[in-house]
């Protein structure tokens, strides 16, 4: 049996950086901090993923500072640096459900003034 499964609550690092393909697709990259349970602890931070319909949910509805709630998988992105040359990777989280847990209150706060999207 196998099982790779991450489910997250934080608040986002960062506006959606969103990229759309000539194939129709969509992706949305996001970082999310979240707080470990001791109070005087920093954030974790981690690079979400998202592809389809709920990448486009994440490029309308999701900004900086939003809190969200996210279950995916994990992932390794690999590469070869191109100065060096040596093996590099990075975890990133592949998201198959997101949450919009926060308010309404706080997702007009965190949009901008002309906004009217809610």
């Amino acid at each position: 049996m196998s099982l790779n499964v991450v489910t997250l609550v934080g608040r986002v690092g960062g506006d959606p950086d969103v990229k759309y393909f000539e194939s129709g697709k969509v992706v949305c990259n996001l970082t999310l901090a979240v707080n470990r349970r001791t109070k005087n602890s920093e954030p974790d931070w981690f690079n979400l993923e998202i592809w389809g319909k709920t990448a486009q949910v994440a490029a309308d509805y999701v900004r900086k500072g939003a809190l969200i709630g996210v279950t995916g998988s994990l992932k390794f992105d690999r590469w070869q640096d191109r100065n060096t040359g040596s093996n590099r990777s990075k975890p990133v989280i592949r998201v198959d459900q997101l949450d919009l847990l926060g308010s309404k209150r706080d997702n007009e706060s965190g949009m901008s003034q002309n906004s009217s999207e809610f």
